[in-house]
């Protein structure tokens, strides 16, 4: 069974925490690079940059010709530190606040709507800029219910039974629409693809008309990884690209021109890029039960605690060598909370893996971990962020130092 997605093996995962310490994060750049080629057919790869917001990563990934979305004003000022151009952002996001606002006032950057309310709040900050549509098409689709971004229980885009309406009210505003945008969640199979794909073709069927300058059929992300090592297999991209490109030229056809396509890809970009490796702090039993317990929690990877996501887990042992012995084990981490357990299914049921027997002071390195893992990182019990190390070369380069306490401090009111 290969446990390694990256370039690198337990030799440089034990020297990376000789050198940097307890937990860390380690990226292969080499993965994220294939990923991106990967993508290539699309005619925009635009990266979601919430899976790993690194500066960076994103610096890189420009250096490899995609553009960016930004969720929010924080990614924005991420995305132009990275030297993003300001038309290679998109700002995709339900609402505004008044540091976005200001931002895509100043720099100009082009806005994907998900409200009515946001074309009234472009007007009133007199704000003219190009405008993608993310249309709620009634349905969604997701591993978790928590990544299911379409349907009626889902605050994500515009219901597609008020499409026209918005559409417009933009075109009276003096706003162009140049692109529509359809993401359903993260984890899609080949069943909601097609579904996805009809209701896109419907969409802009009825709307050609009122949509003069569309330039692009955004097929948003969602792509799905593998995580589990018995189980490995990668999604079909000519597949997935060839039923889109179907869809695009049909498309094509019906509006009298050339249609770009573009993906928004995040996960598929960055998941098998990264490990975070631990070290083994307590071993005891609870009952029947065999812990063993880490230096990080789930303040360093939130998944497992608010998705019950699986994540291969591997064992380093300290002296290099290994009994060939296993054990159920329960993989958890120190926080003061039931839930900061790494072994976990959703709904929060514990459950054991079968794992090398380890002591203290071995390594535990828990795989896949590239998106929405630093990215979701919290100082919950006053933790300090974990450093984020680079594979690139064959060396490792440090992009993010481990907070300190007084860093961690430094925004607090301190009456003395």
């Amino acid at each position: 069974m290969q446990e390694y997605n990256v370039s690198f093996g337990e030799k440089e995962i034990a020297l990376a925490v000789e050198r940097f310490g307890s937990p860390l994060w380690l990226y292969d750049l080499n993965v994220i690079e294939k990923r991106i080629w990967d993508m290539r057919s699309f005619g925009v790869v635009r990266y979601a940059q919430k899976a790993a917001p690194n500066i960076n990563l994103l610096s890189k990934m420009r250096e490899l010709g995609i553009d960016i979305d930004a969720v929010s004003a924080g990614e924005i000022v991420r995305a132009l530190r990275a030297g993003f151009a300001p038309d290679q952002i998109r700002y995709t996001a339900d609402i505004f606040d008044s540091a976005a606002l200001d931002l895509i006032k100043e720099f100009s950057i082009p806005v994907n709507i998900g409200s009515p309310d946001m074309l009234i709040q472009l007007q009133e900050a007199g704000i003219k800029v190009p405008l993608a549509v993310r249309i709620n098409p009634g349905f969604g689709h997701g591993h978790s219910n928590k990544v299911n971004t379409g349907g009626e229980f889902s605050k994500h885009g515009v219901w597609h039974g008020e499409l026209e309406n918005v559409v417009k009210k933009a075109a009276e505003l003096g706003f162009d629409i140049e692109c529509l945008h359809m993401h359903i969640g993260s984890g899609s199979d080949y069943i909601h693809l097609s579904q996805v794909v009809s209701a896109m073709e419907h969409t802009v069927g009825s709307l050609a008309a009122l949509v003069p300058k569309l330039k692009i059929i955004s097929v948003g992300g969602g792509l799905p990884v593998s995580y589990k090592r018995d189980e490995v297999w990668h999604i079909d991209l000519e597949k997935y690209y060839n039923i889109w490109d179907a869809a695009r030229k049909r498309l094509s056809n019906c509006v009298g021109y050339y249609l770009q396509l573009e993906a928004e890809p995040g996960r598929y970009l960055l998941a098998e890029s990264c490990v975070l490796a631990t070290e083994i702090r307590a071993v005891k039993k609870m009952g029947k039960n065999l812990f063993y317990l880490i230096d990080a929690g789930f303040t360093d990877l939130m998944r497992p605690a608010f998705y019950g996501a699986y994540h291969h887990i591997s064992v380093i042992h300290k002296n290099g060598g290994t009994s060939g012995e296993e054990a159920d084990a329960i993989v958890a981490g120190p926080l003061c909370e039931s839930g900061d357990v790494f072994t976990q299914e959703e709904s929060g049921i514990v459950v054991s893996r079968k794992l090398p027997l380890a002591q203290v002071g071995d390594l535990l390195v828990i795989h896949d971990t590239g998106a929405y893992g630093a990215a979701m990182s919290s100082n919950y019990n006053s933790r300090l962020l974990a450093p984020e190390i680079l594979w690139e070369k064959g060396k490792f380069t440090q992009i993010r130092r481990r907070q300190t306490f007084e860093q961690m401090l430094s925004n607090e009111i301190d009456d003395e």
